[in-house]
């Protein structure tokens, strides 16, 4: 039954993936990779959504992000292919629950914990009670617990931190920075908006505190102006770039 509603989905895409792929590779989105269109459930760019899974885990998906969903086995499993995760596990289920990336696997041990796909690696976020981690080269797993992170790539884990304060912010449509480069920031904001956003390197080194909406990426730019000495210049709606004032 996957592999029909994947077929299907592949057959009623492929004219609007090259069309839509090359307008997004002009102004340019993050790039589309074939299991984003492929995938049970998927966001678009600035997107948001939440969804209440037959357990009752609460899955909540953040911009540009990709999931597959299969609780047909013996396990429930989410797989993450691209974008990023909050999970807020469900008990109404007896069967373990994992979430699987190209990197490995992570096992929740009744939990709340984000998930993000990073170019280096997968990283972890717990954010209550704990996860098992394990790489997909290693039999070895680790267990995170409340307030730590790491970084998973396939061959094993990184050094393990303490997760930054409101990582989870974007789950209620907020992102909160406290002492961040202003061009970390528009980097950032820039995975919420379609076409370029970009920074004049005057000013991408200015400090940046405070908490910005995700649903409305022109207000967040706004409010830049009276705080620093920034002037936002709009080409376009497709092409803004802040710079000195």
């Amino acid at each position: 039954a996957s592999l029909r509603r994947r077929i299907g989905k592949v057959g009623g895409g492929l004219a609007g993936m090259f069309l839509l792929g090359s307008l997004l590779a002009w102004v340019g989105a993050p790039s589309l990779a074939p299991s984003y269109w492929l995938a049970d459930q998927r966001t678009a760019t600035g997107e948001l959504r939440t969804l209440r899974l037959a357990d009752g885990t609460l899955l909540s998906l953040n911009t540009h992000t990709a999931v597959d969903i299969d609780y047909a086995g013996a396990q429930r499993v989410i797989v993450l292919h691209q974008g990023e995760i909050s999970v807020d596990t469900g008990h109404q289920d007896p069967r373990p629950l994992l979430v699987r990336t190209d990197d490995g696997r992570l096992r929740p041990l009744g939990t709340r914990f984000l998930v993000r796909r990073e170019a280096a690696g997968t990283r972890l976020e717990v954010l209550q009670a704990s996860v098992a981690a394990m790489p997909h080269n290693s039999g070895d797993e680790q267990v995170l617990r409340e307030g730590q992170q790491v970084l998973m790539h396939a061959d094993g884990l990184g050094q393990v931190s303490a997760v930054p304060a409101g990582a989870d912010a974007w789950t209620r449509g907020m992102l909160v920075v406290d002492d961040v480069r202003l061009g970390d920031l528009l980097a950032v904001l820039g995975k919420y908006r379609s076409g370029y956003l970009g920074v004049d390197a005057a000013v991408a080194d200015l400090r940046v505190s405070g908490s910005f909406p995700l649903t409305d990426t022109d207000l967040a730019l706004a409010s830049l102006e009276p705080v620093l000495p920034v002037k936002v210049e709009r080409h376009t709606q497709w092409w803004v770039k802040v710079t000195p004032r």
